[in-house]
């Protein structure tokens, strides 16, 4: 699987992304997958863009507050 599969994995992580929990869905994300942290990190951008657009609702913090302090 590949960073562009997140779209089919709909919902997998989808509860730690929203709850902004970066390192429990990442950790999530590479068991479900059987991937590495590279790739995982990948699938989870991917899918918090699509949960962002589409569940704008969901989120309490902006873009910014939401990555502040995680460096990759």
């Amino acid at each position: 699987m590949g960073p562009g599969d997140s779209e089919t994995e709909a919902g997998v992580a989808d509860d730690m992304i929203v709850a902004g929990r970066i390192i429990l869905g990442l950790m999530e994300l590479r068991e479900h997958r059987e991937c590495s942290l590279r790739e995982a990190l990948d699938a989870y951008v991917a899918r918090y863009e699509v949960l962002r657009r589409e569940r704008p609702a969901d989120f309490t913090r902006s873009h910014e507050e939401y990555w502040a302090n995680f460096y990759s």
